[in-house]
């Protein structure tokens, strides 16, 4: 009965470390450099530039003699000055410049891969100075504003309609503002008869001193105001 018993347990004991044996290895981690890699292509595909460059920042510093990782750094560079070439048409210079830097910080040892956007947003930064000296000029060459703020959306002057020989002198500079600043005008008055003879007493003011001028008038019947005009310089 020991005997059967023994061998009983033997048995068994061969079984269970069969089983044992027999079990499959737990599957192994997947490789961490691979999967950077492929987030690394990724981002590259999806234009995500920023993402990416930190993403090949740190595969560079885990592996900084891996030769390989050189093919993403071009793919980024070019990938950046592409970018710069976009927002350049779209007349964004700053972005443009920004995006040519991280193209030639990729690739130092190619400045003949960027030279051609950087002579386009040369030209792009010059075509701005002009245009903002000719601007600067052509203000200074404007005679001082007599009731209008130049740098406001609009003034509104109140009239002196019960004093005529103020309210001329007062349309005769809002005439020569209109003029020189290029304003349409708004003319708020709390009757119906006002508006007439108002726009009529500024027309003829403004057509003295520049029969060209097309001059655009609105009108507003508020009666919870006085007559007054507001000034609005056009935008270039």
């Amino acid at each position: 009965m020991k005997s059967f018993t023994s061998r009983y347990l033997l048995i068994a004991a061969f079984l269970l470390l069969g089983a044992c044996q027999s079990t499959p290895p737990a599957a192994e981690a997947p490789d961490a450099r691979a999967t950077a890699i492929a987030q690394l292509e990724q981002s590259l595909a999806s234009s995500e530039l920023a993402t990416a460059e930190d993403q090949l920042a740190a595969l560079q510093a885990q592996s900084p003699n891996d030769q390989s990782l050189e093919q993403y750094q071009r793919q980024l560079a070019e990938a950046y000055l592409m970018r710069s070439q976009i927002v350049l048409q779209k007349g964004d210079v700053n972005a443009a410049a920004t995006a040519l830097a991280r193209a030639r910080a990729l690739m130092p040892k190619a400045p003949a891969l960027t030279g051609g956007v950087n002579g386009a947003i040369a030209q792009a930064r010059k075509a701005e100075l002009e245009k903002a000296e000719a601007a600067l000029k052509a203000a200074e060459a404007k005679p001082k504003a007599k009731v209008i703020d130049p740098t406001a959306e609009s003034t509104t002057v109140a009239l002196n309609i019960t004093d005529m020989a103020k309210l001329r002198r007062q349309l005769d500079a809002i005439a020569a503002d209109v003029v020189n600043y290029q304003c349409d005008v708004s003319i708020q008055a709390p009757r119906t008869d006002d508006y007439p003879w108002l726009a009529n007493l500024l027309t003829k003011r403004v057509n003295k001193l520049d029969p060209q001028f097309d001059l655009k008038l609105e009108r507003q019947i508020i009666r919870s105001v006085p007559a007054q005009m507001v000034l609005s310089p056009r935008k270039p």
